[in-house]
């Protein structure tokens, strides 16, 4: 599966634009500001429905317009598909398969799948535990839908949840029989999600060692660890003993919304303190490599790797490994950006693949033979 051509109106920095790709490595380089990601993010809006940058579809169309439109072909199963978008301001987006339009956008995700590898994800390791969260719930949803709706109930479960234990510390009126009903939902609900969570990492952390040792040379040992209170206890039982603290606090302060994702580096050292530059970049990329792999595995097919800006602070030894890895039959259709042109065309020739190359400069893009 690969997308064979793009074309954008007024998305962006971009007045009108097409686009051809080979299914191999694809790159666009320019200066800071050219419009190179953006390219990728178009991307990623007709795989996702969304932007990978900015959740809000209108901040998408170029300034004094009042619309954008994306739209790519699609090879997959040897059969072209057309999927097309478009935003209009103060209207509903419009996001069609073949010209047919979907009754649900969730209907879409998972049919083209990408990942996407950027300096945004830095987040991860910086913020709190919400952000490492997403990340395993996306995961995991982009290959099962029932996970997803388990979830938004659980979530939407949850706000009734505090929104009770609010009213019973402002009204004094204790509710027996209806924190009852939400705690029976949220035990049904909650307990399906961490044992996919559970199950999903069983699978995902080998995945991740071994990306991040190919990637580091073996010259470092890092962890990653799933915690959660349901490994010590049933959910019933951890909402019973926090009842009295919840409605202290007037929230539910224990269940599968507290668990984390635990990156260590140094023999069980914060990655987040501890870890260089460098090290942190590693541990990124190979999450979302471990990520490629598990959707692959999943799907049965290839789905496309978007690598943006990546380079910074990589030595050359993790660059040239990160190519060679990426370049080979494992992974699918490519695409990178990079400010300099020489060196991504250098490190294509030495590791001997082809490759499209695009320049942009302040939002004109010119094809460059390589």
């Amino acid at each position: 599966m690969y997308i064979k051509k793009l074309s954008l109106v007024n998305f962006k920095n971009y007045d009108e634009a097409e686009l051809s790709f080979i299914d191999g490595a694809n790159a666009f380089t320019g200066n800071n500001g050219a419009g190179k990601t953006n390219l990728l993010d178009a991307v990623h809006y007709l795989s996702m429905c969304k932007s990978y940058f900015n959740p809000i579809d209108s901040q998408q169309i170029k300034q004094d317009r009042d619309l954008f439109m994306l739209q790519g072909v699609f090879e997959k199963n040897n059969k072209e598909e057309l999927i097309a978008c478009g935003v209009k301001k103060n209207h509903k987006k419009q996001f069609k398969k073949n010209k047919k339009e979907y009754n649900r956008l969730s209907e879409h995700i998972g049919l083209f799948p990408l990942v996407m590898i950027s300096p945004n994800d830095i987040s991860l390791i910086l913020e709190g535990s919400e952000e490492r969260r997403k990340f395993i719930d996306t995961v995991i949803s982009l290959t099962n839908h029932q996970y997803l709706d388990d979830l938004i109930f659980y979530n939407k479960t949850l706000l009734n949840r505090n929104a009770l234990l609010k009213q019973i510390a402002d009204s004094g009126r204790y509710d027996p029989t209806l924190l009852e009903i939400f705690d029976d939902q949220l035990i049904i609900s909650g307990t399906k999600i961490f044992e996919q969570r559970k199950s999903f990492m069983e699978i995902f952390t080998p995945v991740f060692n071994q990306h991040y040792q190919y990637l580091s040379g073996e010259a470092e040992v890092v962890e990653l660890i799933y915690q959660s209170p349901l490994f010590d206890d049933d959910l019933k039982s951890i909402l019973k003993k926090n009842l009295e603290k919840d409605r202290v606090l007037q929230r539910t302060s224990q269940g599968i919304h507290r668990d984390e994702l635990i990156f260590q580096v140094h023999e069980g050292m914060p990655l987040k303190k501890f870890g260089s530059q460098g090290q942190q970049k590693s541990f990124l990329i190979a999450l979302k490599l471990a990520k490629y792999s598990f959707i692959y595995q999943k799907v049965g097919f290839k789905p496309m790797l978007l690598l943006d800006d990546i380079f910074d602070k990589l030595d050359d030894l993790r660059i040239t490994k990160l190519m060679e890895m990426v370049s080979h039959d494992d992974f699918g259709q490519l695409f990178i950006t990079d400010t300099n042109a020489e060196r991504i065309k250098r490190i294509f020739v030495n590791i001997g693949v082809s490759l499209n190359l695009y320049h942009i400069n302040k939002g004109i893009i010119k094809h460059e033979q390589n």
